[in-house]
């Protein structure tokens, strides 16, 4: 497969340029990132949004999602069978999300099997706590409660899942079925800068 760098100005500058629209149509209360590749991109939202949505606070979340898996002998990664929770939000989370606009935050949509599972299981924990309140406040909670979904690189390519189309998504980027070099990813960050732009290896 061909690989191709992505550098952090880069990823700031799809940020900074999708943010206004992510602002305007879904303004979220919460971002969630689904670590690790996710924890930068939400840093860099949340201090666009803050200029968008008049310095509103915005509190980053983190879960853990692993689709990919290392190869035998090697460094190389490879895509795998199941999606494996490594860090989830507590046992209250649907405390947290109840009533909320939550952006859930990933460097890429490849196969979309993180993506769907983690809005699956996001969605249970909000049921789970809506079982908790009165019969009577659960539609209007369950009315303000929503999701959306930010990445910075979509892939052109069949997907593995899908998301409800209830479901607002944004990407940074489309780009064809390539790997993705992320500057997070590398230990000489000079060299990956030295070789990105349109190289493809």
């Amino acid at each position: 497969m061909k690989h191709w760098r992505v550098t952090y100005n880069d990823i700031h500058n799809l940020i900074r340029k999708g943010t206004p629209k992510v602002a305007a149509e879904f303004n979220p209360d919460l971002l969630v990132a689904i670590g690790g590749g996710g924890f930068f991109p939400a840093r860099v939202m949340r201090t666009f949004l803050r200029e968008q949505t008049a310095k509103k606070t915005l509190q980053i979340q983190a879960i853990g999602l692993s689709l990919y898996e290392p190869v035998e002998g090697s460094t190389v990664e490879q895509i795998g069978q199941e999606v494996v929770r490594t860090q989830w939000l507590g046992p209250d989370a649907g405390k947290l999300l109840v009533g909320k606009r939550t952006l859930v935050v990933d460097e890429v949509d490849d196969t979309r099997k993180t993506l769907h599972y983690a809005l699956s299981e996001l969605q249970k924990d909000v049921d789970k706590e809506l079982a908790s309140y009165p019969e009577s406040e659960r539609d209007a909670l369950r009315a303000a409660t929503r999701f959306g979904v930010f990445v910075v690189h979509n892939k052109i390519k069949p997907k593995l899942a899908e998301l409800p189309a209830s479901i607002p998504y944004y990407a940074g980027e489309e780009v064809g079925d390539v790997w993705l070099d992320y500057p997070w990813e590398m230990i000489d960050i000079e060299e990956h800068d030295r070789l990105s732009g349109t190289q493809l290896i």
